[in-house]
């Protein structure tokens, strides 16, 4: 039964996968506006309701690999080492990421990273959409938070700043490989960004926190 199990869920996931590529190279292509759910499910030889079952809109299609880095920062401050804050164990991830050139800083110039920021980015509906996901991150840090014994509210508000920092640095690192920029050429001026975006953060959240967080 275990095995069963096993292989529905790896087929489940091998088809989510193709659906999800076959659609974004339609996207590329033609323009996210000019491709139907009619014509991914075509092109993927499922129905339109198989389709559904795996992803709930057309904008998922595209966005559903942004669940993959929903629960990101609430694992980092989870698994942080004791002695350092959530606001340094963002900023020392994001530090990380970015001399690795992680997509999710922005800071890659990689064609098709590059190619599926701009439909991002070009994209109303998709803009849109993003809330959805940004908001489950901002849900799960708070509760990360929460479970450190910090009141609901502050959690929250600390939640949002720090999910929103990590959004605008990644935004702003395209914009400077969409102007033309290397990842190389704009690397130190990314550190930069960051340390100053998560310094201000620190100033203020690290020290209302600080008492908050019972870690030893």
């Amino acid at each position: 039964m275990e095995n069963m199990t096993g292989l529905r869920e790896s087929k489940k996931l091998r088809t989510r996968r193709q659906l999800a590529a076959t659609a974004l190279e339609l996207f590329l292509e033609r323009g996210f506006d000019a491709v139907s759910v009619a014509d991914v499910a075509a092109a993927a030889e499922v129905s339109k309701p198989t389709l559904f079952r795996y992803f709930p809109s057309k904008e998922d299609l595209v966005l559903d690999r942004f669940a993959d880095h929903q629960d990101e920062a609430a694992r980092i401050v989870r698994d942080r080492p004791a002695g350092l804050g959530p606001v340094g164990a963002l900023h020392e991830h994001f530090r990380t990421a970015l001399a690795e050139r992680d997509p999710i800083t922005g800071l890659c110039d990689h064609p098709n990273v590059l190619a599926f920021q701009r439909l991002l980015y070009s994209t109303a509906s998709l803009e849109s959409r993003i809330a959805h996901y940004t908001a489950r991150e901002v849900e799960l840090l708070a509760a990360a938070l929460e479970a450190e014994r910090v009141e609901r509210l502050s959690a929250r508000l600390a939640a949002t700043h720090l999910v929103a920092v990590r959004h605008e640095l990644g935004r702003e690192n395209w914009r400077r490989i969409d102007a033309g920029s290397t990842a190389e050429e704009a690397y130190p001026a990314a550190v930069v960004d960051a340390d100053r975006a998560f310094g201000m953060l620190a100033e203020g959240l690290d020290r209302t926190l600080g008492p908050l967080i019972s870690r030893p």
